[in-house]
């Protein structure tokens, strides 16, 4: 857990008035896909900012996620758009606000309603490093299926961050980003069966992995289990991301 951080305040003038941006931030830990969240009293809610009068949404959400994990140069998506033409927060909320702040234009301004953008990053959980800020009570993981009750529609967006990565994944080789680097084929095989739900040929998921030229096998291999040594795998070019739209499909399976 890392210590809190100065107040959050953030002034009025120098924002835009209607717009946000949430980020989900996704891990895997232990079989499980999961989600970083904070507790703000009795509800949780997704890492997100105001976007600068002279910032752009992708700069604005990159830094958010920069300042709530330590990570430099974290793998970001933009998602979609969330407006809702109910979005807004509740009374809890609005009392929480009052609660902690004295400027009237502040408390004004957090009150009103919002369109988010929404983005998500797949992080390494080892290498990431939560930050709290005064209004934070807590940070946790938490694994999208055991998410708990969140803040306005955040719930909303988190699922659409998991849903999105179910679909895309037979497109996009972005998965990577969640293993610590190098890591094996069995780890990466694994890994895209939580993601989809389902099970896959590990023979042929390999093949068409190594097929895509993104990975690069090293001569040391990881002692898995006895009898058993898997050879390890680099990305060759992290910025490469994606592939044909055949490379990672039910084909594979």
């Amino acid at each position: 857990m890392s210590a809190r951080r100065e107040k959050y305040y953030v002034d009025p003038a120098d924002h835009l008035r209607d717009v946000s941006v949430d980020v989900v931030i996704v891990g895997y830990e232990e079989g499980h896909l999961k989600c970083l969240l904070l507790r703000v009293r009795d509800r949780w809610m997704l890492q997100g900012g105001f976007v600068g009068i002279s910032e752009s949404t992708d700069a604005a959400a990159q830094r958010v996620l920069v300042e709530r994990t330590g990570l430099i140069e974290p793998y970001l998506k933009f998602l979609t758009v969330f407006g809702k033409e109910d979005r807004n927060f509740d009374k809890d909320w609005h009392k929480l606000i009052e609660a902690n702040y004295t400027d009237t234009e502040f408390i004004s301004w957090m009150k009103l309603r919002r369109v988010t953008l929404g983005y998500y990053s797949l992080v390494n959980i080892v290498e990431t490093h939560p930050q709290l800020t005064s209004i934070d009570d807590e940070i946790a993981w938490f694994s999208f299926d055991e998410l708990p009750v969140m803040w306005m529609d955040h719930r909303e967006i988190a699922m659409a961050a998991r849903t999105h990565l179910k679909n895309s994944i037979r497109q996009n080789l972005e998965t990577y980003n969640l293993l610590t680097s190098p890591f094996t084929m069995p780890e990466l095989h694994r890994l895209h069966q939580v993601i989809l739900g389902e099970e896959i040929d590990r023979s042929r998921f390999q093949k068409k992995m190594l097929s895509t030229g993104l990975f690069k096998r090293l001569p040391k291999r990881q002692k898995e289990s006895p009898g058993r040594n898997p050879y390890q795998y680099e990305v060759i070019d992290p910025i490469c991301t994606s592939c044909d739209e055949n490379s990672v499909d039910k084909t594979c399976e």
